[in-house]
């Protein structure tokens, strides 16, 4: 890690290439009630999601693909399960937003 003036500065984060954006980016319960907050799920992370469990993808493959390391997959595959299971267990939004594409 390279110091600047004393403090060390992080490195910046590396652009993810995506092959596919979602068609529809804002999803809510049927029972908008219940819904409490809005989860932000990154396109990055999106992408892990589509090309691993829908496109049935290894991590290794997912990586080349995005062209990233597969340690990288496996942390932005890790936090959208997550966000996932948060939303499903909890009756949260989801947006698809953003991201280092």
């Amino acid at each position: 890690m390279k110091k600047q003036g004393g403090m060390p500065v992080a490195r910046p984060a590396k652009c993810r290439r995506i092959c596919a954006f979602p068609g529809i980016v804002d999803f809510q319960p049927l029972r908008q009630d219940t819904a409490k907050e809005t989860v932000l799920m990154t396109l990055d992370e999106y992408e892990t999601i589509r090309l691993i469990d829908a496109e049935g993808m290894s991590q290794e493959q997912c990586a080349e693909s995005m062209q990233v390391a597969r340690t990288t997959v496996q942390r932005i595959y890790e936090s959208a399960r997550r966000k996932l299971a948060s939303l499903l267990v909890e009756g949260k939004n989801l947006r698809i937003s953003g991201g280092d594409i």
